[in-house]
């Protein structure tokens, strides 16, 4: 299979499509992004790179973040986090307060933004303010040895802090819970500045490629499984199932407009568009996804891939 090939008719293809989406309003930096951007990068096993488009271009992770948080919170903290956070679809959009009362304050699942606050609180109890952003940044550069310096961007994080109002909300309803054990504004912080991280679509596939292998740079690997499950199955929220239907692939979405995908055995992919659809999810970048595995076979419901 020619992958780059494949990969330069897609972007040439999304080139000439005017519906691109809407940039998410609530989040002031991100509406200044120029919806033209189109980038995607695939990692294969081998470790040969395949890019097309804006590839090369850094953008905003925003909640992709949640898969690497997860990760580090269950390699440091193991099963025990599962009694504060579930493994179920939520059915419901990013940000909803409604299923908490009855679920007496434990989220659905880890990557819904309630249940990302619960995972970084976790993280806040076992390292410490500094240590959890430390170890977070370090957790993603240890997926990819030829990963360039990362940081937070401090103003991102800075401005969502301040507009962060629902998920106050989400933090401060599960803190009368007892599910969040550290101040609600530490929680808060730690959990904008894991979703300021900016990556381009080459560094985002990099970093994928222990989830893509089934092995971390950590030897708790057996986590691995549960995190692509969670993946398929609650990394687009609400647009979850149909993301399924459509690619086939666990995926992890972002407001900033990137998706990062995996073929588990064969490849890691990262596409990022920044105008999304009504589930807060790159519209262009779900529908590039989708051509890509149509193209490749690579969809985990295709009989013969692995």
């Amino acid at each position: 299979m020619d992958i780059a090939a494949i990969l330069g008719a897609i972007v040439n293809e999304m080139r000439g499509i005017a519906d691109r989406g809407m940039l998410p309003g609530y989040i002031p930096p991100l509406t200044q992004v120029d919806p033209q951007r189109f980038g995607m990068a695939v990692t294969m096993a081998d470790g040969r790179m395949h890019v097309a488009g804006d590839a090369d271009e850094a953008f905003s992770i925003q909640s992709i973040s949640k898969v690497y948080a997860l990760m580090l919170a269950l390699e440091t903290c193991g099963d025990p986090i599962w009694q504060r956070v579930r493994q179920e679809p939520s059915g419901t959009a990013f940000n909803s307060i409604v299923q908490l009362e009855s679920e007496h304050g434990i989220p659905r699942n880890p990557f819904i933004n309630a249940g990302a606050l619960v995972i970084a609180d976790i993280l806040l109890t076992r390292f410490g303010a500094e240590g959890a952003r430390a170890r977070f940044l370090q957790f993603i550069r240890d997926r990819d040895d030829a990963l360039p310096p990362i940081a937070f961007d401090e103003d991102m994080a800075r401005v969502e802090y301040e507009s962060g109002f629902r998920n106050a909300a989400l933090a401060n309803y599960m803190r009368t819970f007892g599910n969040i054990e550290n101040p609600v504004d530490a929680v808060l912080k730690q959990y904008f500045l894991q979703c300021s991280v900016t990556m381009s679509c080459r560094q985002l596939a990099g970093t994928g490629r222990g989830l893509m292998r089934g092995r971390t740079a950590e030897p708790a690997s057996r986590h691995v499984p549960t995190v692509l499950a969670l993946m398929m199955m609650c990394g687009h929220y609400d647009g979850s199932g149909a993301f399924a239907v459509r690619v086939g692939l666990p995926g992890k979405s972002g407001v900033g407009g990137g998706i990062l995908a995996i073929v588990p055995g064969i490849a890691s992919i990262a596409v990022w568009s920044p105008g999304l659809n009504a589930q807060g999810n790159s519209l262009l970048g779900t529908l590039a996804l989708e051509k890509l595995v149509r193209a490749t076979g690579w969809s985990v419901f295709t009989p013969h891939c692995p």
